[in-house]
């Protein structure tokens, strides 16, 4: 059993900052930049510590192409802000304003 502690306000701004900063170096085709954006993410209060490592190494060897790498790794971040938001209690999320250009990539997605 893991020793992970609920995610807090501070936790969740911190990872839709980076996924925020993932997304528009994406939008600009800088795949590495995005790439280290979702990567920190992702690495917020993680909920397996090896699930980076896993991936990063599953993309490898697949012979991705790197904005196809770009994107994986978007969806892994994106899950993993979301798992965070879903851990704070009503009065928590009211705290955080998501901003204008994240509401609309992720109602792109739907």
């Amino acid at each position: 059993m893991s020793d992970r502690e609920s995610a807090t306000v501070f936790q969740v701004v911190e990872a839709m900052e980076y996924f925020k900063s993932g997304y528009g170096f994406h939008q600009d085709k800088k795949y590495m930049e995005a790439i280290e954006s979702f990567q920190k993410c992702s690495s917020v209060n993680p909920f397996d510590e090896a699930h980076i490592k896993e991936l990063i190494k599953k993309l490898k060897s697949g012979g991705f192409k790197l904005i196809q790498e770009s994107i994986a790794h978007m969806g892994c971040a994106a899950e993993h802000l979301k798992f965070l938001m879903d851990e704070l209690d009503e009065g928590d999320r009211q705290k955080i304003e998501i901003d204008d250009s994240l509401k609309e990539a992720f109602e792109s997605w739907q």
